[in-house]
């Protein structure tokens, strides 16, 4: 707490009343500590203006940040099966779905549309963090076979915005059976010559770091993002020793060849409008 919650926002509330003054009015920084107005973190695309931080984003903003405001066509994923193990935990999986669609207003993890990129069209995949983590199910890997039906059918680019814990535990081996039916379908991709370019978020993790997420024709990351398969304290305790502070950060594994780009998100549209011109013109 720091004295603009203490103080400031007090008085505020008492000079206009409580009713009048959003609970979000004012986001603190998780790596900063810094408080922001909500006003100019939309503006900055939820960047932190201090220390460039890049907070996660909902997959209709992404989609507004590539193709405009209501200038795409959602694609129904077909084909999923609710719950198909009959899962149980502390609660049903069929329980815990509806809970997440609510929050979200999304069916799974998983969004894909279609839209132009400049003068391009493409297929776009995007993950949505908050919906389980953004955890790779039977929905989830249906949605990029379908996103790569389409990308070659129509023989165009498709970019996938990841942002993912792995595999989802509650549908077991049918989620992980997700990583070999993935890397099959984006191989296809390869093998025709149809542009395949990933765009790693905070964070991509286990199985979807594992499969599609490291296939990419190029590989981009938005600044600071945590990629990587197990965490850095279960790697640490499994070789015994101490890892530098920036491990498993996107500038990290740029440095180290894993990653083609690291980019600010403010510039990721001139970024992917670059390499997809630049993947037509020399025809890959």
């Amino acid at each position: 707490m720091n004295w603009l919650t203490n103080l400031i926002k007090p008085k505020i509330k008492a000079l206009v009343g409580k009713k009048d003054i959003p609970e979000n009015l004012w986001q603190t920084c998780p790596v900063c500590e810094k408080m922001i107005h909500h006003k100019d973190l939309v503006e900055n695309l939820n960047v932190c203006n201090y220390c460039n931080h890049h907070f996660n984003i909902n997959p209709k903003t992404r989609l507004e940040l590539i193709f405009g405001k209501e200038k795409y066509d959602i694609i129904e994923i077909k084909g999923s099966v609710d719950d198909p193990l009959k899962f149980k935990d502390t609660k049903k999986y069929t329980d815990r779905l509806k809970e997440y669609r609510k929050k979200t207003d999304q069916d799974d993890a998983l969004v894909v549309a279609s839209g132009k990129l400049d003068r391009n069209k493409i297929i776009l995949a995007i993950f949505n963090f908050e919906f389980m983590g953004g955890s790779m199910g039977k929905s989830v890997g249906e949605g990029i076979v379908q996103a790569v039906k389409i990308s070659l059918k129509e023989k165009i680019p498709l970019i996938i915005f990841t942002a993912s814990g792995g595999a989802r535990m509650q549908e077991g081996i049918i989620s992980l059976m997700q990583m070999p039916r993935t890397v099959a379908a984006v191989e296809l991709l390869k093998k025709n010559r149809i542009p395949y370019i990933v765009v790693l978020t905070n964070p991509t993790t286990g199985g979807v770091t594992a499969s599609f997420a490291m296939l990419g024709d190029i590989t981009i990351a938005e600044s600071g993002s945590i990629i990587g398969f197990a965490g850095k304290r279960v790697i640490q305790d499994t070789i015994r020793e101490e890892l530098p502070s920036n491990f498993q950060k996107a500038e990290y594994l740029k440095e180290n060849g894993m990653i083609d780009i690291v980019v600010n998100r403010k510039k990721i549209f001139s970024t992917l409008s670059s390499v997809i011109s630049h993947l037509f013109q020399k025809k890959i």
